[in-house]
């Protein structure tokens, strides 16, 4: 149904160009050792994911908005809804985020390299 949208590849981490290839190599995002590990090339259009050196450096910016993001859900999700205290409030938010960082490491990349490539159909029924 969304096939086709930068919004696909970005929450299934797919070339961003084809959409039917995982960008990365594990699909364990809890082994440190791999959770930023990606294929060079996608097998299916060939389409290179750095497009130059430290290209994804840029994605820490994204990462950051991310944070923030999930830390402000997380906040008014345990203040208005479960009307916690400050202090455990602070303890959700750090427990959310450290457990979250896997997930906000690939979804920063995946909305950074989407922001340079677009979904091209033609690629994709290769």
């Amino acid at each position: 149904m969304l096939k086709g949208t930068k919004i696909y590849s970005i929450f299934t981490g797919t070339c961003p160009v084809c959409q039917e290839e995982s960008m990365y190599t594990s699909g364990n995002l809890y082994k440190p050792s791999k959770t930023q590990e990606m294929n060079e090339r996608c097998s299916h259009c060939g389409t290179k994911y750095k497009i130059e050196p430290s290209f994804f450096y840029g994605s820490m910016y994204v990462s950051y908005g991310v944070g923030v993001a999930i830390a402000i859900a997380t906040f008014v999700i345990t203040y208005f809804v479960f009307n916690m205290t400050p202090l455990s409030i602070f303890f959700v938010i750090m427990a959310v985020m450290i457990l979250g960082l896997p997930i906000v490491i690939r979804l920063s990349r995946n909305i950074w390299i989407n922001i340079f490539m677009d979904y091209d159909p033609e690629k994709a029924s290769k």
